[in-house]
């Protein structure tokens, strides 16, 4: 049993977790029984028992036929509190409005999770609405800019574990970590971080990392679709979101005042 700070892991809420991110993971995919117990190594009796708590808990639904399993409705709610009560999510927020307003462009808030971005804030484009929402979802940081921002807040020994053979969302995205660790460089450099079309196809996007931590754990982003960018119009989206950044890091928690200090 895997021990966290000399505290023994609890089992049975280790695999409460482990099978809520499993459905989380899935999306709009859901899963059988036997998929869930092969996929977390456990007896299908001990599956099928737990699925039926969380069942009526509202964690996990199931379909008229009880064979088919997904996320259910306190996720959302325990995610929403999330977004809620973080102070810097709050302060982010109009901010982001400003952005979208003086750009007419796609603006996101994220924050590294692990080798992970997570989205935690999105004012979309009136020209270019995707499909689904961003919010609550993960994307590898050597994806996008978002993720290189933060990345590059970080000395290359104390990047988050990866392989020599990263995943790619494009045939834009970094194949290896070499190709990575040369990019981060140049984020550095800059002072930003430019994703081109390496996690969407058709999309440009700017990354800033907000330093209220060291080393930063938050970021903003600009997307763009490649048909409405040129190199003015390159100059005035990085130029706007400095001065967002700017004035998220002026209002937001520093770890001082009043209040519990969360770490990352």
């Amino acid at each position: 049993m895997a021990e966290t700070g000399g505290v023994r892991e609890v089992k049975s809420a280790g695999r409460t977790v482990e099978l809520l991110e499993l459905l989380a993971a899935r999306g709009d995919q859901p899963a059988r029984l036997r998929e869930l117990a092969e996929e977390l190594g456990v007896p299908r009796s001990s599956m099928y028992a737990l699925l039926k708590t969380l069942i009526d808990r509202g964690w996990v639904r199931t379909d008229v036929t009880g064979s088919l399993y997904g996320i259910g409705i306190r996720a959302l709610l325990t995610g929403t509190s999330y977004l809620d009560s973080d102070p810097r999510v709050r302060a982010a927020r109009p901010y982001l409005d400003e952005a979208s307003d003086a750009l007419g462009e796609t603006i996101h808030f994220a924050r590294l999770d692990g080798g992970d971005v997570v989205y935690l804030a999105t004012r979309e484009s009136h020209e270019y609405l995707r499909p689904f929402s961003r919010v609550g979802r993960r994307l590898p940081a050597h994806v996008g800019a978002l993720g290189k921002a933060l990345l590059a807040e970080r000395i290359d020994g104390e990047l988050p574990l990866m392989s020599e053979e990263l995943e790619q969302a494009t045939p834009n995205t970094h194949r290896t970590r070499g190709s990575l660790l040369a990019d981060l460089k140049r984020v550095r450099e800059r002072g930003h971080a430019i994703d081109r079309e390496e996690g969407v196809l058709g999309i440009v996007g700017f990354g800033l990392a907000l330093r209220y931590d060291v080393p930063a754990v938050d970021a903003i982003s600009c997307s763009v679709p490649t048909a409405r960018l040129t190199e003015g119009r390159e100059e005035r989206i990085v130029a706007v979101m400095r001065e967002i950044r700017a004035k998220i890091e002026a209002v937001a928690p520093r770890g001082t005042g009043a209040g519990p200090q969360w770490r990352p």
